[in-house]
């Protein structure tokens, strides 16, 4: 007989009710229910950009696709040219890409979660709410391991579906695929989780110390692990000795305790297996056994990541909200003192706009942090770009290609934080309205804080890579002044788009640059883009090939001409010409629609 409910008094005399004891839900029954929450959430946005940003939406899929098939088709011909040398050295490729991978999993899901769990208003919501520390975790970091792993998705796909098509695997190697890779992100982006409960809730005073040394500890790390690999002798053979000598600098990542040497390992003996032979069947039971191996540490780890959350995340939330600020003087203050007091007293409100919004991007981890880590690993890379030698042909054509890698890098920022920057003022502009500042002031400050703020690390970058490759003085002034041109330009973009399309009832940065002004911003960056490179890089390339080849080459037309020193200057001319319009007409366009939108 099931017990009877607990019977209390009515106010009204003679009558008894039966109240019901409240039951509490377990730590999964509320997972779920913030599951259905997220999946009712994204089906929303799915219907959403479906009605409202089929353009971006649509632009998204296919240059997806695009990159998809791209990366598919280079991967397929790397494979068959390492088969053709008859090299074993797939095993140490896969664990060499899977575990650079591992360590950037780690750091980007860590930093995801800080925005996640400390800096969202959702977060501060649900801890208002009786649901439990590790159901608040997992839910964010669902979305976290969503935005962190989708380009591991997009990245290894083409290279695993690629290496299958090459080595003849059975339809079991595609079957786990995908599983492998699910299990094999989860265990760097909990580890990523728990590093980041771990810096906030026990570490608060050294926590930005702590996380400093152990990102440059990293990159140091990864420099001298670069270094090592490529530094060693250029040479313009790729021959099975050079192979050998350069994938044997990488056995340091066949270690068996790494979860990367697991899922290579797992997707190799997967490509062998099938139903047919007992060896293949030996490989699918062998490849099962990695696969399970990846499940049991990722849920392991899930379950250490609840109790640290159990632990630690109300206590790191509550610590970090109620420090109090340094009043020390510190370097970026006097940096900013710098900058407010410099110049004259007419200047001085649009200097300190620029101040106030490199604080706010100083404040930002999501911002500075990802900065940071993609201009960080192109460094690398055009730091090492020089493991080979080239011609000059060659070497003029890689320039440009790495000049076009840094504008559209470049492109992703402006269009993600900066074309944003005017539409999140709406909800102080009562304040700025009170203040001796112009409008324009306002339009021009973003302006000038996006492209001042990009041209030291953009033209840096590009320097690097044309020193690394050793070009001549006139082609680094040539690539100098595109990127010159790429950051005034995509920054005048963004800044005039995002005044004249604002939205200032929108308060999250990522649904602004969604819309549809953000996606004409990107359409609009990524031609403007195309046209800065390959303007000056076809005479360019004509007048390397002239002197390489002859002239017979170029013996015609207005190619003859293109190809001479006269058709190079008359090409970085148009890129001036182009860059100028690029600024100047959506700033004008911006400026006009801001002033209207005041007087409204």
């Amino acid at each position: 007989m099931p017990p009877e409910p607990p019977i209390a008094e009515s106010p009204i005399a003679g009558s008894r009710i039966p109240v019901e004891t409240p039951r509490l839900l377990t730590v999964e029954q509320e997972a779920g229910r913030l599951l259905i929450l997220r999946t009712l959430t994204a089906w929303s946005t799915l219907r959403s950009m479906l009605g409202t940003a089929r353009l971006r939406l649509g632009l998204v899929v296919v240059l997806s696709l695009l990159f998809w098939a791209s990366l598919y088709g280079l991967f397929f011909e790397a494979f068959g040219f390492l088969e053709s040398l008859n090299l074993d050295v797939i095993s140490l490729l896969f664990n060499t890409f899977f575990s650079s991978l591992f360590v950037m999993l780690v750091f980007s899901t860590g930093i995801l979660l800080y925005s996640g769990l400390y800096g969202s208003a959702e977060a501060r919501l649900l801890l208002t709410l009786p649901v439990r520390p590790e159901a608040i975790f997992s839910h964010k970091f669902q979305e976290a391991v969503w935005f962190s792993s989708w380009g591991f998705i997009l990245l290894g796909s083409p290279m695993l579906v690629a290496y299958g098509q090459v080595h003849g695997g059975a339809w079991t190697y595609y079957a786990l695929m995908l599983p492998f890779m699910i299990s094999f992100v989860v265990i760097p982006a909990t580890l990523g989780g728990m590093l980041c409960l771990w810096l906030v809730g026990w570490i608060p005073k050294l926590r930005l110390h702590a996380l400093s040394i152990g990102l440059l500890a990293s990159s140091l790390i990864a420099a001298w692990v670069a270094w090592s690999v490529l530094a060693a002798g250029g040479s313009d053979r790729l021959d099975a000795a050079w192979f050998e000598q350069t994938f044997g600098r990488l056995t340091i990542t066949e270690q068996r305790v790494l979860p990367s040497w697991w899922l290579s390992s797992g997707l190799t003996e997967s490509s062998r297996s099938g139903f047919t032979t007992p060896e293949a069947r030996a490989s699918l039971v062998e490849a099962c056994k990695f696969l399970t191996l990846l499940i049991a540490n990722g849920l392991l780890l899930q379950m250490l990541a609840g109790w640290l959350a159990r632990a630690t995340y109300r206590v790191g939330y509550s610590h970090l909200a109620c420090e109090a600020p340094h009043r020390r003087r510190t370097r970026s203050g006097r940096f900013d003192s710098l900058i407010s007091d410099a110049g004259s007293r007419a200047t001085r409100p649009l200097r300190l706009l620029i101040v106030k919004d490199l604080r706010l991007f100083r404040r930002d981890v999501s911002q500075w942090s990802q900065f940071a880590i993609f201009f960080g690993l192109l460094a690398l890379y055009f730091f090492n770009v020089r493991s080979f030698d080239y011609n000059h042909a060659y070497k003029s054509m890689i320039g440009f290609l790495n000049l076009a890698v840094v504008g559209l890098i470049l492109s992703t920022f402006t269009t993600r934080f900066v074309y944003p920057m005017i539409s999140l003022e709406g909800r102080r502009f009562w304040i700025l309205g009170l203040l001796p500042v112009h409008r324009d002031q306002i339009v021009w400050s973003k302006f000038l804080f996006a492209f001042l703020g990009s041209l030291l690390p953009c033209c840096g970058l590009v320097w690097l890579s044309d020193t690394m490759l050793g070009l001549g003085r006139s082609l680094v002034l040539v690539h100098e002044i595109c990127c010159v041109m790429l950051c005034m330009g995509l920054s005048g973009i963004a800044v005039g788009l995002g005044a004249r399309m604002p939205d200032l009832r929108e308060s999250s940065p990522s649904k602004i640059a969604a819309g549809f002004g953000g996606t004409l911003s990107l359409v609009i960056s990524s031609l403007f883009i195309m046209t800065v490179v390959i303007v000056p890089a076809l005479p360019t390339h004509l007048y390397f090939a002239t002197r390489s080849l002859g002239p017979n080459v170029v013996s015609r037309g207005v190619f003859s001409w293109l190809g001479t020193p006269g058709g190079i200057i008359a090409s970085v001319a148009i890129v001036v010409a182009v860059g100028l319009a690029a600024t100047i007409l959506p700033m004008v366009l911006g400026l006009r629609a801001f002033r209207r939108m005041e007087l409204a």
